[in-house]
C-alpha cells in the first residue's frame, strides 16, 4: 500500500508540474520560430524575433519596470521593518487591527485600487509621475514585505539580543551587527516576492502609467490589443529564461527556501 500511494503521489506530482510547466513551454518554442505568424508545428528555428526586441519599444518598458520594481520593492522593504517590529515586540491597543489594516491591499481588486489612486491623483493635481507611480506599487506590494518581516521577526530568539546587551552593546549596534543580519535572509525573501509582484503588476499600472512610464506589462498588453505575432512571444521567452536563470542564480548563491520560508540562520 505504501508503495502504491508512492508512485500514485509521483504520478499526481509530476501530471501538475506538467500542467504548469508545459505552457511555458510552447511559448519559448513558438519564439523560434522564423515566421510572420504564430504556427505550431515548427520546422526550423530561428532567433529572427529575439532580434527584432533589440529594436522594439520593450527594451525601455523592461528598464522602466526593472527601476520601478527596485525602487518599490525597497521602499515597502523600509517601511515594513518598523511596521513588523512595532506589531511583534509591542503591545498596544488595536495592534491587530493595524495588522490587518497592512494586509489590506491583498484583499482589495487591483482594478480598485488603479480606479482609486487616479482619481485622487487627480483630484490632488499630482499628475503622472514617477513618484505617484512608485507609491501606487509600494500601496499593492507592502503586505509582501510586511508579511516576510512579520515571520522573519516572530522567528527570532530575543534572548541574542539580550545577550548582545549584557556585554555593552547598545540598542543601534545591536540591531545592526545582531538583528538585521539574523532576519535578513526573511526581509530579502520579502524584497523578492514585493519586487516580482511589482515587475509584473497590469491591472493598476495602466491606470497609473504614463508614456514616460511605461512598464514592461502594460506595454505588452498594449501590443497584443494590436498585434498578434511572434515577436510576443520571444519577450514572453526571454523573461521566462531571465527568470530562471535568476531563481537559479538565488538558490545557488543563499538557496530559495531559507529566503521564501522568511527564517533567519
Amino acid at each position: 500500500m505504501t508503495t502504491r500511494n508512492g508512485w500514485l503521489a509521483i504520478l499526481f506530482h509530476t501530471l501538475f508540474v506538467g500542467f504548469i510547466v508545459a505552457p511555458l513551454l510552447m511559448v519559448v518554442w513558438v519564439a523560434f520560430t522564423p515566421e510572420g505568424y504564430l504556427a505550431l508545428p515548427l520546422t526550423r528555428f530561428s532567433l529572427r524575433w529575439f532580434i527584432a526586441i533589440l529594436d522594439s519599444d520593450f527594451i525601455p518598458a523592461f528598464w522602466n519596470s526593472l527601476l520601478l520594481g527596485v525602487m518599490s520593492a525597497t521602499l515597502s522593504l523600509a517601511l515594513s521593518v518598523p511596521a513588523a517590529v512595532a506589531v511583534v515586540r509591542h503591545r498596544f491597543p488595536g495592534r491587530d487591527a493595524i495588522a490587518a489594516f497592512f494586509l489590506a491591499p491583498l484583499m482589495v481588486p487591483h482594478l480598485i485600487i488603479g480606479v482609486s489612486m487616479l482619481r485622487f491623483v487627480s483630484v490632488m493635481g499630482f499628475g503622472g509621475s514617477w513618484i505617484t507611480l512608485t507609491a501606487s506599487h509600494v500601496l499593492i506590494i507592502f503586505p509582501f514585505a510586511f508579511r516576510l518581516a512579520l515571520a522573519a521577526l516572530v522567528g527570532f530568539e530575543r534572548p541574542v539580543e539580550w545577550a548582545a546587551i549584557s556585554l555593552g552593546a547598545d540598542t543601534r549596534t545591536v540591531w545592526r551587527r545582531v538583528t538585521l543580519p539574523i532576519i535578513m535572509p526573511g526581509l530579502a525573501g520579502g524584497w523578492i516576492l514585493a519586487f516580482l509582484q511589482s515587475f509584473d503588476e497590469l491591472t493598476m499600472t495602466i491606470f497609473m502609467a504614463t508614456p514616460g512610464t511605461t512598464t514592461l506589462p502594460v506595454r505588452m498588453y498594449q501590443y497584443l490589443s494590436d498585434n498578434i505575432d511572434p515577436l510576443i512571444a520571444s519577450v514572453s521567452a526571454a523573461l521566462i529564461i531571465f527568470s530562471v536563470a535568476v531563481m537559479a542564480l538565488i538558490e545557488r548563491l543563499w538557496g530559495l527556501d531559507r529566503l521564501l520560508s522568511g527564517k533567519g540562520r
